[in-house]
């Protein structure tokens, strides 16, 4: 497993510190953010995973708890939107760069509006999708939401 993806890359360039946690992935796990979690002994609710999502029709990036399920009602108001739906697997995969499971919001093709949910800045770590499937990340809240210009609401249902 390479430990250099876009999103590594994009992380050094911007001066964010991150540690590398590999993990074995599971394609048959019913829940990946679950199943890496549970790998990596951490809690899940400190393992947030990456969505992409349409709000208004526009590509937004969401990262929420990895046991939690988005809300879409608001999503879409946290965006200034009126409506948000998941975006079809191979939208997100094309627009971002990243293969499903694999979905970081760092260093994608294209940047987006980010939302992370609040409930991150309860940690002193958490871990987010590194790149690439069996691969996350550690780092601060703080970092992350500066290193994707996320705004922070609440976004579980």
């Amino acid at each position: 497993m390479s430990k250099t993806t876009p999103a590594t890359v994009a992380l050094s360039k911007t001066g964010v510190a991150f540690e590398l946690f590999p993990y074995d992935y599971d394609p048959a796990a019913p829940r990946v953010g679950l199943q890496a979690a549970e790998a990596l002994g951490w809690a899940p609710e400190q393992v947030f995973k990456t969505l992409m999502t349409l709000v208004d029709g526009k590509a937004a990036c969401v990262i929420v708890p990895s046991d939690c399920e988005v809300s879409m009602k608001k999503l879409a108001a946290a965006i200034g939107g009126k409506s948000a739906q998941m975006m079809k697997p191979a939208d997100a995969e094309r627009l971002t760069g990243y293969k499903v499971g694999g979905v970081s919001p760092f260093g994608q093709r294209k940047a987006v509006p980010t939302v992370m949910d609040e409930t991150a800045v309860l940690f002193d770590r958490i871990l987010i999708n590194g790149g690439q499937r069996g691969l996350l990340l550690g780092m601060t809240p703080d970092e992350a939401a500066r290193a994707t210009n996320a705004k922070l609401a609440d976004l579980t249902a």
